[in-house]
């Protein structure tokens, strides 16, 4: 294999930070449009609802339209990403966000929004699966717990804009021009993050293990003689080709023994994320609120908070990730998660749920949730499948987290209407304590590990 003498100012091994970082943030811009899409609804629902005349089924058909299209995403990019590569369908995924976008904003019709709205999910559940998977390819492993959870970095920022985002344009006309219009531009605005997203893709490289297992080996080890260091570039090509050495796996194989466990555990985690409540409580946070005595307007208020401390607690996930471990900030964040959820269910069990209490309990629970599963779990699905089925199994994963986001969505307004809050919780309260328990005897802690490394831990000699 030739090389080339590469003059980087990091002398020996050490990664160019500065090139893997700015490479990552690039990707995780993703994670931005995956915000938007969440949050942009909530402001342009009651709006939509007297425009169209919706009944109960269509606002929340209206809302689940875009998860219905990000499962169909999701389950699409492991084979689309492993025969094109991941560079190629993240600048489709862009294209079909843009279109999804403008068309949500444009139609005269709620079956033509439907239409547009699954387009644009298409593209959502294409980049929440490929773009941590793509920084988890290029990412030193010291540094490739941070640098995934980028995306959820950005995703929580994305949310937290478009929160004011909405704000601004409802305050812009009257109530009959947001009726008419001021729900369009909420939509459509979304195009501009699209179109930066879709250009900067075009500057970045593709991963260097999807070129290696192409047959590209000359191609992958340029780019990674600018992540590290030479000798710890070819060493990692090296170990690259090593783990594509058995024959190419189909999707019967994700099953057999090994395979199948780390399945097993990226399923399920990716499935418990949802299932502890977090995405019915940031979309129906409002109505949460309302229900503790708070007026609209103090709800909206209350509901930017959430939003702000979904975000900076991210931060500090950032910042913990590769200290602390991801089993360990799993294990901590779920557990507080469980407390606070049994909490809120006991307060309104007592009949106490009026004043501050719940809105305190709710960001206790959203500040656990977000330094733990909100970025973990994408973490770990980007990190745990080998090499050569990485795309197929991290695309079953991400498939059955938006199922589970879709199934909570649609559940808990009749939950909570028919079992009651405390019920709700609880129920919440038993799924975190099941994250906890699950963890604990599950999850590998993969802090500091190369893929490679990562890949042996499901040997059946390594789990005895």
């Amino acid at each position: 294999m030739k090389t080339k003498t590469v003059t980087w100012p990091e002398q020996g091994n050490r990664p160019n930070m500065k090139y893997v970082t700015i490479v990552s943030i690039v990707a995780a811009l993703g994670g931005l449009l995956f915000g938007f899409d969440t949050a942009v609804v909530s402001g342009a629902i009651g709006f939509m609802t007297e425009k169209f005349n919706l009944n109960d089924v269509q606002v929340g058909w209206a809302v689940s339209s875009l998860i219905i299209g990000c499962i169909v995403g999701a389950a699409l990019s492991g084979t689309l990403s492993d025969r094109f590569g991941r560079k190629k369908v993240l600048i489709a995924a862009a294209v079909l966000f843009i279109v999804g976008s403008i068309g949500s904003a444009l139609p005269e019709t709620f079956a033509g929004y439907i239409v547009f709205r699954m387009i644009g999910g298409l593209g959502i559940g294409i980049t929440s699966t490929l773009c941590p998977l793509y920084n988890a390819e290029i990412a030193p492993a010291q540094y490739r717990g941070r640098l995934v959870a980028l995306n959820q970095f950005a995703t929580v920022t994305g949310i937290f804009l478009t929160y004011f985002v909405n704000s601004g344009i409802a305050s812009y006309g009257n109530d009959a021009w947001d009726v008419s219009e001021g729900w369009r531009w909420m939509f459509g605005v979304g195009a501009i993050p699209g179109i930066l997203f879709m250009v900067l893709l075009f500057l970045v490289p593709e991963s260097p293990r999807w070129l290696i297992k192409q047959g590209r080996a000359e191609e992958a080890l340029s780019i990674l003689l600018r992540v590290h260091g030479e000798e710890a570039a070819k060493q990692e090509v090296l170990d690259i080709k090593a783990s594509f050495k058995e024959k190419k796996a189909t999707y019967r194989e994700l099953f057999k023994p090994g395979l199948r466990f780390a399945l097993f555990v990226g399923v399920v985690i990716a499935i418990l994320q949802q299932v502890t409540g977090i995405n019915a409580i940031l979309y129906y946070a409002p109505e949460i609120l309302k229900e503790t005595g708070a007026g609209t307007n103090a709800a909206l208020v209350q509901t930017i908070l959430v939003g702000f401390i979904n975000f900076a607690f991210t931060i500090l996930s950032i910042w913990l990730i590769d200290k602390a471990g991801r089993k360990a900030l799993l294990l901590a964040g779920s557990s507080v998660m469980t407390i606070s959820l049994l909490l809120i269910g006991y307060v309104f069990h007592s009949g106490q749920s009026t004043g501050p209490v719940v809105l305190v309990l709710i960001l206790v629970y959203v500040a656990a949730f977000a330094v733990s599963l909100g970025p973990v779990v994408w973490v770990l699905l980007s990190e745990i499948f080998p090499n050569r089925v990485r795309g197929r199994a991290t695309a079953i994963a991400s498939m059955a987290l938006w199922a589970a986001d879709y199934v909570v969505s649609q559940s808990f307004p009749p939950l909570l209407g028919s079992a009651g809050p405390a019920a709700t919780y609880w129920t919440f309260g038993a799924m975190s304590l099941i994250t906890v328990l699950f963890t604990w005897r599950f999850v590998p802690e993969t802090k500091g590990k190369s893929l490679e490394q990562i890949e042996a831990l499901w040997t059946p000699a390594k789990r005895k």
